[in-house]
């Protein structure tokens, strides 16, 4: 039985008749339009209130998730129980009218008694269905309901396409009036139907002053069977099912197929419902919520009653309607009496039927209706109210009984204005600001009280689209503020001047021509264009605005002109006009033809006999040419500029007349324009290509301006980086998009404004880590202030998710129309794309679209590439790139396009082209990302799950390290304690994952007895170190070798791929499986996404996905689980990593201590504990460094807890290094001897010697020789007996790396050169591009004090080429760093201070950058240095205080003691001008002792003490304490000469030869010294010698004071 009714439900002709009555679908009508039919009937009109509340709900929420179908699930679980109870009891559904319904009975006069009765009972058990049910989403949901019985009169009328019904008779004004007496709950009956029922069932209650009466119950006799009753009135019903079909609701579910009355039946329902019906793959796609122009049409009549008379007036304004409405796609999408009227409601802007300048078609149209219905014979009053903005749109209903219909407070608005304001065509504000049409258009009308409508806000008439112009109504407006700078627009005034400049000099015409898609801020140029132009004296420039109407006014946009060159738009009065024109025409035209000008310019001269015999063609000449001569007297006296906003919209006339002008008369015509939708005319056409025409395509604005936009228009200083990510992301550089979206946000009081605190007084705490990181572009801050002096911040309210916020209705409805114009298997195509996310791979889309082949989807694709709506890259560095830099302005040259030969590439041939592209690229990305939310929006949820688990379980087979990095997790062996898996695994995935993290299964385990463990290599005893150094360095040598020659698999083929995959692979993953709300799976990805990008160097994404994390770790609730457990233990530990990166060490040890007391490893917090620990850590490290373990053996989890810990440990004990407090040594050394435990458990090679490694520089870096000598030995051991295989070549190049870093930091800078060559060399070979820019980084560094500078360029041109071969910020900052020593301290040029600058300027607030604080603090102190060298102690103050806000933030790395080594510098050369001006007071001491404690620290290495010791025996000098000085001189240079520290040693006896000489100090010298500084160049080739160079240092002045404090 369910199969076959399954079956039913499926034919067509059943859908189609789901949405029309019986009365429809079984009557048997003329053909002859209108026809009129007329019965008996019961009526019931029932009104629920609070969908309206709702929907309003709805369209202003704040979040995608925010779901039509929610809200179609809410009004459909209301409605469909009202529907069913109706069909119960016989009735049948008439129409939908929003959130109200009318039913009918049907039958003949003598059982209207008996079924009164029924149809009471019926509304009696409506309403108790809604006492009986829970209100959801917080409404009221109540019921009133009217009845009518009586004579019923049914009009159908419609053209050859659509067809439609309305009620109409008494009853029907019976029933409407009833329902509006009714109170909630009550049941009125009109006095007809009071009169014509049993009175004696009824109980009723009287309504005082009314016939109507109220019922309170049924009360039938103790005897009364109202089932057996109720059959027998149902037996009178035609269409009632029984027998056979009694299970059925209605009998038009088992229509069977009929081709005639199918066709019939179609003419009555939308077009875009009937192709819902045909097309099965967009089910559900008409449910929305969706910003429309309501229309709402009232025609009230002169004779109400005779539906015969008045059905012709209805058919001829349908029909009328219907033309008018279909130009512009707008819809008819209800007809019903209302108020003694018949009312039509049109909508515009249905899903598919989205056009452009929709509000401005709907006012045209609604002008046309009202002017065509006026003047039809029987129509009394036309009334219009027209409505703009987001309603519901959607089927309403039951299953087997729904219409499509429009529900919001629009709606009601529309309805009310036409009723409140009979006779004329009103709108509402919304319509008014977005309509394109001038303010004269329109009048502001007296605001009404009206009825359902809290407030409407302002309410405008209409008065048509052909009123006179009004002189002065045409001027360019622009809504800035006068002070209001134009950003982002250089080059456009640019190109302005340059063509100005022309003008001038030539004499002769030019144009310039401004083409850009609205919102790229247009007028905004020509108002700045106005203003440069109108400078001048002798200059005037004319500046108009043009609107849609223009296009349609015959020479509108010259009469605009010539009334602002004649000086008639100041005039108020007609004779004004009137009489200035004589005055100025005189002598050009004759008396007789002066009457030429009435109607153009609105005056009255009397019209000559020769003027009244004249053609118009004659006419339009005549004026023409007298125009010309007026414009060719007017550049005699003055430069004349015309200005014209909005040209698209010139008329033709005034093109031909503009085009005969620049080939006749000097003047300049500057234009700007949208794209023309059509080809441009003739003349259109000439201008653009004459040779004194530019013409320029606008680009949008780059990232920067558009945060520049944004801390302008907000008044702040600075806001928080996502809100600029979401911004910069979001506005795709258009102006308009970002006001909107900032509009929006101000909308939903997302943003909150505090005043401006400086960084020492914020407490640094986790949530506001990375707050108000991106301010403007130094120029804008007088703009950004609120009031003198006083500066104010954005920032976010918390918990608010900006990429999960729902468009703005006004740009939602650019990509609707955009939609809307495509063809339904495209719109599918981007729908299905928008689920997958912002950016997708072909491969992913062609698994999700449903029944397409490949062929089909690539032809689709390449087409809407071509359209705009996707870009299509080959990799993710191509996107990275393409985002950083948008489309710029650009010169277009018709000219020379139009003179080429006709070689262009035909569509077809373009589109191939296009299909080879997108199938070579493979990732796409929208153009827009408001086109994706929009089109991610359209989609029900339930589909959307669908989708998404397609998605996630694609996806989830690549997400994990790439094939180059071994397929592992990014937090190793996470998988083995999360189960993450969707899809069902087979035991060769299970091995392959396993095999992924270099983990053993049990059948491939090897055990060996003791005396059959493998011999292991070990140093010779007694070797000296030279030895053990060339062992080591042959050893690297042979590897490098081996790998250059190797035939065997132990070099990968490709670079690390691991920043792709998770941009398209485990983020979207991550996202898939959120909004399949699996949240511990999406938890698992998101950890694994923050590691990787702390991998990459990325400190905020990291952060930014963490957060991410934390909502998700919320939402967990079996916290007793070890996989929880661990996720908390993962989630703290990363958050310590992130905070150790930012140098937040107090934040980043409470993160770590946490993590560790989830993995149960306590960390001491006293003495007593300590001491205690650091007993059973030793005896640990004793056991297990006697164990000979076998790598493998241990279960996956516990290898994932031993990693997490070790990692946590080895970031410990450098944070308590960092302290000079005596006791931390101990705690560092607990932390360096738990990491070395952790990771000997683990029992993997890798995870063995970097804990060596890390073990040793811990015990370098506090002094222990012995020490880091035995560990530094036993890593190199334990790396010689690993077999040279692809694992184990990553070991050997990270061990390589990581003692070249050590012997750096130690001074040892010839061993650092040799280790960090054959590092790079293996990095290289292994293609991992994140390991081996660090390693040029610090091999330049080595080089660089070791003054080999031939060595140095060479890594410098390396790192130059990495740097912009990858895209790398950080390579690219480094290189910039070692040019500024170079010019600094070696005394040559590599590249020129101003280059460096503008590097810093242009990328200082880049997140890598902003995030990586000792390269930053670098940069900004070589800079404060040079210009405190140079004595421009302004700019050394702005550099150096940007440096001090780094200095904080502490971290135990080579950057950040580089930074601050150049910072001291900076401080110590203040401080000689401190003691000049006497000023000094304690700066001494404090700098001194600030010196000394860096000195003490255990973290920084002995290779940077000599230039600190040098700094401070330049302090003491200053002071007058040449003992100290000698000291600290003579020590750094004892340090120089062991370590080799050429640079250093050079420049210290240079310092010291200068402080003791009896040379007077020369005031210029630096300063001389930098002007004849050599280019590295001039070096190379042998001009300069490098003696020379080496002569080229700062000399810091010595010139002592008497008493200099």
């Amino acid at each position: 039985m369910n199969a076959r009714r399954a079956e039913l439900q499926d034919r067509a002709i059943v859908k189609i008749a789901a949405h029309l009555p019986d009365l429809i679908v079984y009557g048997d009508f003329s053909p002859e339009r209108p026809s009129v039919k007329c019965f008996d009937g019961v009526l019931m009109f029932v009104d629920i209130s609070g969908f309206t509340a709702m929907t309003e709900k709805f369209s202003t929420a704040m979040y995608m998730d925010r779901g039509a179908e929610q809200l179609v699930e809410i009004l459909n679980h209301y409605i469909s129980a009202i529907v069913e109870k109706v069909l119960i009891f016989g009735g049948d559904i008439l129409k939908f009218a929003g959130d109200a319904l009318l039913a009918l009975w049907k039958v003949e006069r003598k059982q209207l008694k008996n079924i009164i009765t029924v149809v009471i009972k019926c509304s009696l058990e409506i309403h108790g269905l809604f006492e009986a049910k829970e209100v959801e989403e917080g409404l009221d949901i109540r019921v009133k309901i009217g009845l009518a019985a009586g004579h019923i009169t049914m009009l159908v009328f419609g053209d050859d396409t659509r067809n439609y019904f309305l009620v109409t008779g008494q009853a029907v004004d019976d029933v409407r009036l009833a329902q509006n007496m009714a109170q909630m709950n009550d049941v009125i009956l009109s006095p007809n139907c009071w009169q014509l029922c049993d009175r004696n069932m009824i109980e009723i209650e009287r309504i005082p002053d009314q016939r109507a009466v109220k019922v309170s119950f049924l009360k039938p006799p103790p005897t009364f069977n109202f089932d057996e009753f109720f059959n027998k009135c149902m037996a009178f019903m035609d269409y009632y099912p029984s027998g056979d079909h009694k299970n059925f609701l209605r009998l038009a579910c088992m229509l069977e197929s009929d081709p005639d009355l199918e066709l019939s039946l179609q003419k009555y329902v939308m077009e875009i419902i009937l192709k819902q019906i045909d097309d099965k793959q967009l089910r559900g796609y008409l449910s929305e919520l969706r910003p429309v122009t309501i229309v709402f049409v009232n025609l009230m009549f002169k004779e109400q009653d005779k539906a015969e008379v008045i059905g012709s007036a209805i058919q001829a304004a349908c029909v009328h309607i219907t033309s008018v409405l279909k130009v512009s796609r707008g819809q008819i999408n209800k007809v019903f009496m209302f108020d003694k009227g018949c009312s039509f409601l049109c909508v515009f802007g249905f899903p598919g039927e989205k056009v452009p300048d929709e509000i401005t078609h709907a006012l045209e149209s609604a002008v046309d209706i009202f002017d065509f219905c006026s003047q039809v014979h029987k129509i009394r009053t036309v009334s219009i109210g027209v409505a703009s903005g987001i309603v519901f749109c959607g089927i309403v209903g039951h299953t087997v009984r729904h219409e499509y219909t429009v529900i919001g407070q629009k709606v009601n608005i529309a309805a009310r204005m036409m009723m409140y304001y009979p006779g004329i065509v009103t709108c509402d504000s919304v319509t008014y600001d977005g309509s394109n049409l001038p303010a004269y258009f329109f009048k502001e009308l007296p605001k009404k009280v009206m009825k359902g409508v809290a407030d409407a806000g302002p309410v405008y008439q209409c008065l048509g689209l052909n009123e006179k112009v009004m002189f002065g109504m045409a001027c360019l407006i622009c809504n800035r503020s006068e002070g209001y700078p134009l950003l982002g627009r250089v080059r456009e005034i640019d190109y302005f001047m340059s063509a100005m400049e022309d003008f001038l000099m030539r004499s002769c015409s030019r144009v310039l021509m401004y083409e850009g898609l609205p919102g790229y801020g247009k007028s905004q140029i020509l108002m700045k264009i106005k203003c440069l132009a109108s400078e001048p004296e002798n200059h005037r420039a004319i500046a108009i605005a043009l609107t849609k109407i223009s296009f349609h006014q015959n020479f509108y946009t010259i009469q605009i002109l010539m009334a602002n060159v004649l000086g008639l738009d100041t005039c108020k009065h007609y004779k004004e006009r009137q009489t200035s024109l004589q005055n100025k025409v005189k002598m050009l035209l004759d008396d007789k033809f002066h009457c030429l000008l009435n109607d153009i310019f609105h005056v009255q001269f009397p019209v000559s006999r020769e003027m009244s015999k004249m053609s118009p063609l004659r006419k339009q000449k005549h004026l023409e040419a007298l125009f010309m001569k007026i414009l060719e007297k007017t550049v005699r006296e003055e430069r004349i500029i015309f200005i014209i906003d909005e040209a698209q919209f010139v008329d033709g006339t005034s093109w031909a007349f503009i085009e005969k002008l620049i080939r006749s008369v000097p003047i300049f015509i500057i234009m700007s324009l949208s794209p023309f939708p059509d080809t441009p005319c003739a003349a259109a056409s000439a201008i653009m290509k004459n040779r004194n025409t530019t013409y320029i395509t606008l680009g949008v604005m780059q990232p920067q301006e558009i945060r520049d936009k944004v801390c302008v228009d907000l008044s702040v200083s600075s806001i928080p980086r996502e809100l600029d990510l979401y911004l910069v992301e979001g506005s795709c550089g258009i102006p308009f998009y970002c006001e909107e979206l900032l509009k929006n946000l101000d909308h939903h009081k997302v943003l909150l404004f505090q005043q401006l605190e400086t960084e020492e007084k914020t407490n640094v705490t986790w949530s506001n880590l990375f707050k108000n990181s991106v301010r403007p572009t130094e120029d804008m801050e007088p703009y950004t202030c609120i009031s003198e002096g006083r500066k104010e911040v954005c920032y976010l309210v918390g918990g608010v998710r900006l990429k999960n916020l729902s468009p703005p209705a006004s740009l939602k409805e650019i990509s609707l129309v955009q939609l809307d114009s495509m063809s339904l298997s495209h719109q599918m195509l981007v729908r299905c794309a928008a689920i997958i996310g912002l950016t997708f791979t072909t491969e992913l889309l062609f698994e999700i679209l449903p029944c397409w082949n490949m062929k089909t989807m690539i032809k689709a694709l390449a087409t809407l590439v071509k359209s705009n709506v996707f870009d299509c890259f080959r990799s993710s560095k191509d996107l990275q790139l393409a985002l950083k830099q948008n489309v710029t302005t650009f010169e277009v040259h018709y000219r020379s396009m139009s003179l080429k030969s006709n070689e262009g590439l035909g569509d077809e041939e373009e589109l191939r082209e296009m299909e080879g592209e997108v199938i070579e690229c493979h990732m796409l990305r929208f153009c827009r990302p408001i086109m994706q939310k929009t089109a991610y929006e359209l989609w029900l949820k339930d589909q959307k799950k669908v989708l998404h688990l397609k998605c996630a379980r694609f996806l989830e087979e690549s997400a994990h390290q790439c094939n180059h990095c071994g397929n592992g997790d990014f937090i190793p062996y996470h998988h083995f304690v999360v189960d993450i898996r969707l899809n069902t695994l087979d035991i060769g995935t299970v091995t392959k994952m396993a095999k992924s993290q270099r983990y053993k299964l049990d059948e491939e385990e090897v055990s060996f007895s003791k005396s059959e463990l493998p011999k292991k290599y070990k140093f010779p005893e007694n070797r000296s170190d030279a030895e053990i150094r060339n062992i080591i360095l042959h050893f690297f040598d042979n590897v490098i070798a081996k790998m250059e020659s190797s035939q065997d698999d132990i070099i990968p083929l490709e670079s690390c791929q691991c920043e792709e995959l998770l941009q398209i692979v485990i983020l979207p993953l991550a996202q898939h499986l959120v909004a399949l709300e699996e949240n511990n799976k999406a938890l698992y990805y998101f950890l694994e996404v923050a590691s990787a990008y702390l991998i990459l160097g990325d400190n905020y994404k990291a952060y930014m996905y963490l957060d991410e994390g934390e909502r998700l770790l919320k939402t967990l609730t079996n916290e007793n689980s070890w996989s929880q457990i661990f996720e908390y233990a993962t989630f703290y530990s990363l958050k310590g990593q992130v905070c150790f990166n930012m140098g937040q060490m107090v934040l980043a040890k409470k993160m770590l201590k946490k993590a560790l007391k989830f993995l149960n490893r306590m960390f001491p917090s006293d003495l007593i504990t300590l001491i205690f620990q650091m007993h059973v850590e030793k005896n640990r490290l004793s056991h297990l460094m006697a164990l000979h373990p076998q790598e493998g053996s241990l279960p996956g989890k516990k290898l994932a807890e031993l990693y997490l810990q070790a990692s946590c440990f080895s970031l410990l004990w450098q944070i308590y290094s960092l302290n000079l407090f005596f006791h931390y040594k101990y705690y560092g050394q607990l932390a360096a001897m738990m990491q070395m435990n952790a990771s000997l458990e683990t029992q993997n090679n890798f995870q063995i010697i970097k804990a060596f490694l890390d073990y040793s520089l811990y015990h370098h870096l506090t002094g222990y020789q012995g020490v880091w000598f035995k560990y530094e030995t036993l890593a190199m051991e334990q790396l010689l007996n690993l077999p040279v295989k692809s694992e184990a070549i990553k070991i050997m190049a990270y061990a390589a790396d990581t003692l070249g870093h050590i012997k750096l930091l130690m001074g040892h800078l010839d061993l650092a050169i040799e280790l960090g060559s054959r590092a790079y060399k293996m990095w290289s070979l292994l293609q991992t591009p994140n390991k081996y820019h660090m390693v040029l980084c610090r091999l330049s560094k080595s080089l660089f004090l070791k003054s080999r500078y031939k060595n140095l360029v060479q890594v410098l041109e390396l790192l130059w080429d990495f740097s912009v071969t990858e895209e790398h910020i950080f390579s690219k900052a480094f290189f910039y760093f070692v040019c500024l020593d170079i010019m600094l301290y070696s005394g040559f040029i590599y590249r020129t201070f101003e280059e460096c600058l503008e590097f810093v300027q242009n990328n200082e607030d880049n997140r890598i950058l902003k995030f990586k604080s000792g390269l930053l603090l670098g940069l900004y102190s070589c800079i404060a240095v040079w210009y405190a060298r140079l004595q421009q102690w302004d700019d050394f103050y702005r550099f150096s205080n940007k440096a001090k806000t780094f200095v904080t933030r502490r971290t135990p790395t080579v950057l950040y003691y580089e930074g601050i080594s150049r910072y001291m510098e900076g401080q110590v050369l203040h401080l000689q001008k401190q003691i000049e001006e006497r000023n000094a007071q304690n700066s001494g001491v404090k700098l001194l002792k600030a010196l000394e404690s860096l000195v003490a620290e255990d973290t920084i290495g002995p290779v940077f003490y000599p230039r600190l010791y040098h700094l401070m025996a330049y302090v003491c000098i200053l002071m007058g304490d040449g003992h100290s000085c000698d000291f600290f001189l003579n020590t750094a240079l004892e340090l120089s000469e062991t370590q080799g520290n050429l640079l250093e040693k050079c420049w210290l006896s240079m310092s010291k030869e200068w402080w003791y000489s009896a040379s007077e100090f020369m005031g210029d010298h630096w300063l001389q010294t930098v002007l004849s500084l050599p280019t590295w160049d001039k070096i190379a080739s042998g001009n300069v010698a490098l003696q020379d160079v080496q002569r080229n240092k700062f000399l810091m002045r010595v010139n002592i004071l008497d008493n200099p404090f």
